[in-house]
């Protein structure tokens, strides 16, 4: 099997999907844009070969790169990148070499247009918020008149939380219409209160769940984003079977094979009319990758096992061989900001959780706004224990 692997060396823990894919006889094929001798000692040694473009921006030289591949080792099995930023150019280029074990790019639609989801999520019968693309400032009112303040808006197309505003008045639905681009195409949708959570996982080839996993955000993401606040969410011990049962259909709606999956829900905390009771899930977006930053640790601490070769292993042979214990833990995350000034400095906190603490470093500066200058990642037998690290963390002089 040849497998293409777009940026193997960031984020830094992605080496870690080579390794597995190599540990199972897989040439690994990597395109990136740093230097060969600038690269890890753990990405050189889970790659077959590495292929160096001066930017990974520019397509030509990554279509150069495949056909090096190609010409030299065959026709290519899978070219995946696992990252959101680069799924249209992945789908681009499985196209262009006729790879069919992803979505190509008249496919990608789906998986990147917000609009163009709530299509699918309707087919996966997922109820998701209403919503309005923006062209006048008249028009927009008309919707707000129906849904009521607050309203969301953000990119059509965008990563994460970026560009991301809530807009509670008129005065501020004019200062967004001051700046707003009907070029740039934005998504208007009517604001929910509700509790975020994602369904996560590995999918077959049949978009059949295999691996399934749960977290938990208590923290609004477009705040941390927007306010730069600490961060902290969870891997989940149990998965919620409406959950489990509503991201099924969601992968089957969306076609998804052989991959990674980040299903984000709310989970209404009141009724709204016209949307949904209390304890209803709402489809939010569907992020066909890895959850970002070092999620795919943290489901390793939680459920003991190791997600990097589970995933490799679904690649390769379509189901899962790695052991998973019935035994699970709660596994948390928390960003810290560096201008805080926290009561409990790092040395104490390193001290109260020495048996807790799984990992503790800097954050990558390009994941570092939506994520924390630095974080803790900790492992918790109890509900009552996590509470208390999340408080004992976030406390301020």
């Amino acid at each position: 099997m040849n497998f293409v692997f777009i940026s193997p060396n960031f984020p830094d823990n992605y080496y870690l999907f080579c390794r597995g894919l190599k540990n199972n006889g897989v040439n690994v094929l990597g395109i990136g844009d740093t230097p060969y001798n600038a690269l890890s000692d753990n990405v050189k040694e889970n790659l077959t070969e590495y292929y160096y473009v001066h930017s990974l921006e520019n397509y030509d030289e990554k279509l150069r790169a495949v056909a090096f591949f190609t010409f030299k080792y065959g026709k290519i099995d899978f070219i995946e990148s696992n990252n959101e930023y680069w799924l249209a150019s992945d789908a681009q280029l499985r196209t262009d070499f006729n790879v069919t074990t992803g979505p190509k790019a008249d496919e990608i639609r789906y998986f990147r247009s917000k609009t163009a989801m709530k299509e699918d999520y309707a087919k996966a019968n997922v109820k998701t918020a209403r919503y309005h693309v923006p062209s006048t400032i008249d028009k927009a009112k008309e919707f707000i008149k129906e849904v009521g303040y607050p309203v969301i808006v953000k990119p059509d197309d965008g990563v994460g939380a970026i560009k991301t505003y809530k807009i509670t008045n008129d005065q501020e639905l004019v200062t967004f219409f001051q700046s707003f681009n009907p070029k740039q195409p934005y998504i208007m949708e009517e604001f929910v209160e509700g509790d975020l959570i994602s369904f996560d996982g590995i999918c077959d080839s049949h978009g059949d769940v295999v691996i399934p996993t749960h977290h938990v955000f208590p923290n609004q993401i477009m705040d941390v984003v927007n306010n730069l606040t600490d961060v902290f969410y969870y891997t989940n011990k149990e998965i919620p079977q409406d959950l489990y049962e509503a991201g099924q259909r969601v992968l089957r709606a969306f076609k998804a094979k052989s991959r990674f999956y980040h299903l984000e829900f709310f989970r209404l905390t009141k009724d709204k009319i016209g949307l949904g009771k209390k304890g209803d899930l709402i489809g939010l977006e569907v992020n066909m990758r890895v959850p970002g930053g070092y999620t795919p640790d943290m489901i390793d601490y939680a459920y003991q096992m190791d997600i990097y070769q589970a995933w490799a292993d679904v690649i390769c042979y379509d189901h899962n061989n790695q052991y998973i214990p019935l035994k699970k833990k709660y596994c948390a995350f928390y960003g810290r900001r560096r201008f805080n000034k926290y009561k409990h400095k790092d040395k104490d906190v390193l001290k109260k959780y020495m048996r807790n603490l799984m990992m503790f470093q800097e954050m990558p500066r390009a994941l570092s706004d939506a994520m924390g200058d630095y974080f803790y990642i900790c492992t918790f037998d109890t509900l009552e224990e996590m509470t208390a690290f999340r408080a004992y963390l976030s406390e301020r002089e």
